[in-house]
């Protein structure tokens, strides 16, 4: 188990948040650092995609998961890479039925990707903060999860289909505010 310092000494050098939580933290670190090492090598040679294979499943499936929760309806799902131009598409996921109301929560759906390391992380230094071997090989399996959770140029372009959503919402809000000063 490790000392930590006192959580005076911890929040003068970082937000209170992360003192509270900085086992999973720092247990994510390897793997953050990991991610760039991963993005560079497989812009290098397309042998090294097999590395980011695990962030492109777990992108096209919250896209997939979430455009069948919200009923857009997707039609097909690859994560097979192509080339694009100059660069490479390691996945997709095409829908039939994208609205204003399911644009947003479809298209943007990878963000929750990050759920995937916080858990791996928090269950992991439940007990304290030890790594292990295994603790090395899911650190391989993690940082891909940091290079596919934000949303691509495309699919930031589809969720701009939902402007609706933050306009209602923000009238709502005007509504709900003026009736309860």
């Amino acid at each position: 188990m490790t000392d930590w310092p006192a959580a005076s000494e911890c929040t003068a050098w970082l937000p209170a948040l992360l003192c509270r939580h900085r086992a999973v933290v720092l247990y994510l670190l390897p793997s953050i650092a990991l991610a760039p090492v991963l993005h560079l090598l497989g812009r290098v040679h397309p042998a090294f995609f097999v590395f980011r294979l695990a962030g492109t499943i777990c992108h096209e499936f919250a896209h997939f998961t979430v455009g069948l929760l919200t009923g857009a309806k997707p039609q097909s799902f690859t994560v097979m890479p192509r080339r694009a131009g100059n660069n490479w598409q390691l996945g997709a996921v095409c829908f039939t039925n994208i609205g204003w109301y399911n644009a947003a929560p479809a298209a943007l759906a990878p963000i929750l990707i990050l759920a995937v390391p916080l858990a791996v992380a928090w269950w992991r230094t439940m007990d304290g903060l030890h790594f292990v071997w295994l603790d090395a090989a899911l650190a391989f399996l993690l940082a891909p999860q940091f290079l596919s959770f934000w949303p691509s140029w495309t699919d930031w372009k589809i969720a701009l289909r939902s402007w609706p959503i933050p306009v209602f919402g923000a009238a709502a809000w005007w509504v709900a505010a003026s009736l309860h000063p």
